[in-house]
């Protein structure tokens, strides 16, 4: 009982972190109706030019480890959102204005891009940060053993739980949730009523690439590094997961991306972990296809 409830505690960092991402997945497929592999990629770029100005805040400039920290998450955050502007005002809207399915073939293009641009500025080298935060919490106690997690792992799920919470608040009570819910809904209905939906569109999408820019600085910072691999296995996850839950509920979304990450916990502990990411991504895919509802795409 104690194994179980351990690796329960052990899934919450991957659940928030899935929770946040699948989030800022749906506030971006709810204005272009499109899948979006770029997602996964700003998600890697944040942490891999995190890495790099860490590496050069250390290496170069002789920063404490605090001051270079803050260096790279600054400097992730900048390029990041920096890439997500450009992504968006000047491929997206132009192109789902015109064709809305070029999208997905620009979403390629924009991913290889990012891709080579953050392999050539590394070298093509792999960057760790150094173990932080390993101070160990107990949660509670069972026959003796203490279960918990560590302040870094605490620290990382109430920063993406907050995130979550926050973006749902503000799509529930405020003026920027319901003019996203109008364009969502009928943009062209949007407009007739004086809403200005190329704004909320780049909006829209500015709000995932910060989405995804703090869960890729979240989990480097977490699991001491990032590459494009991983960024791009958390973007295909959500894009699947969030496919189920339904991209009109970004907090449905959320809540479906958590579980997922609950059930590779459990089978990376009771079950062979070579076949986790195979065997739930072919679950996600055959749910995906049961689940599918006929309907016609505008």
């Amino acid at each position: 009982m104690a194994y179980l409830l351990q690796q329960l505690l052990n899934a919450l960092p991957m659940a928030g972190l899935y929770a946040c991402l699948a989030f800022g997945y749906s506030l971006a497929f709810g204005v272009t109706k499109r899948p979006d592999i770029t997602f996964g990629a700003l998600v890697a770029f944040a942490g891999q030019i995190s890495l790099l100005f860490t590496d050069h805040g250390w290496n170069r400039l002789f920063l404490v480890l605090p001051a270079a920290l803050g260096l790279g998450v600054a400097a992730g955050f900048g390029y990041t959102l920096l890439a997500g502007f450009w992504n968006a005002r000047y491929i997206m809207m132009p192109l789902h204005r015109r064709s809305p399915n070029a999208v997905i073939v620009a979403s390629l293009g924009v991913v290889l891009l990012l891709s080579e641009a953050a392999r050539l500025a590394l070298d093509t080298r792999s960057l760790w940060l150094p173990p932080m935060g390993q101070q160990f919490v107990t949660l509670f106690s069972i026959d003796g053993l203490q279960l918990g997690l560590t302040r870094l792992q605490l620290l990382h799920v109430a920063s993406m739980v907050s995130l979550v919470v926050a973006g749902h608040w503000l799509l529930t009570a405020s003026r920027a949730g319901r003019l996203w819910q109008a364009v969502c809904q009928d943009p062209l209905a949007a407009r007739l009523v004086g809403v200005d939906a190329d704004r909320v569109f780049i909006a829209s999408l500015m709000a995932a690439t910060l989405v995804a820019a703090a869960g890729g600085l979240s989990a480097t910072v977490l699991y001491g590094t990032m590459d494009f691999g991983a960024g791009l296995m958390f973007g295909l996850k959500v894009v699947l997961v969030a496919a189920v839950g339904g991209y009109s509920n970004p907090l449905r979304s959320a809540l479906g991306a958590a579980t997922i990450a609950f059930i590779e916990q459990i089978w990376g502990a009771y079950g062979p972990l070579i076949w986790r990411d195979a065997i739930v991504i072919s679950a996600l895919v055959g749910l995906l296809v049961l689940s599918r509802r006929e309907r016609i795409i505008p």
